[in-house]
């Protein structure tokens, strides 16, 4: 089984003036520490709401010039046996990456695998329509008595 799971981290931002800034230097900061290693690490801005109204915030904390901004790192985690063995994968590969950063899992949606049913049904189907345009095997035998003699005598001819 393969799953996509999705992984929030609080990145501290320093000296930074406005929201905007904190969510691109996190950005890059995030990036910075999981390249070369996990360049598969898919790094999105992060859905804040507030607890009282729902009213969606921006993804940047910001306070005394100083900001914790909230990040989703979505990965893939191949060949796992249930949901938690995916999230204890993606959490140890990203965690041993980014020191300090707290991490939580928003999301694990398990990814449909391909198969070789379809291409066997599709081949089932084909041998199925080859069979409806060959002809009875009670008329070819028949034909096939008829034609030999007939080419047996043009031969001897």
């Amino acid at each position: 089984m393969n799953c996509r799971v999705v992984v929030e981290a609080a990145v501290p931002v320093y000296d930074v003036a406005s929201a905007d800034e904190a969510v691109r230097i996190a950005i890059s900061k995030t990036g910075e520490m999981l390249n070369p290693d996990l360049n598969y690490v898919e790094i999105n801005m992060g859905d804040r709401h507030c607890p009282h109204c729902g009213e969606t915030l921006e993804p940047a904390f910001l306070a005394a010039d100083e900001s914790l901004v909230a990040l989703e790192l979505e990965m893939t985690v191949f060949n796992v046996e249930r949901d938690e063995h995916a999230a204890r994968i993606a959490r140890k590969e990203i965690g041993q990456r980014l020191e300090n950063i707290p991490l939580d899992v928003l999301e694990i949606e398990e990814i449909p695998e391909e198969s070789d049913e379809t291409t066997e049904d599709e081949s089932s189907s084909a041998e199925s329509e080859a069979d409806a345009d060959d002809p009875p095997s009670d008329q070819s035998a028949d034909e096939s008595d008829d034609v030999l003699p007939e080419f047996e005598e043009l031969i001897d001819e």
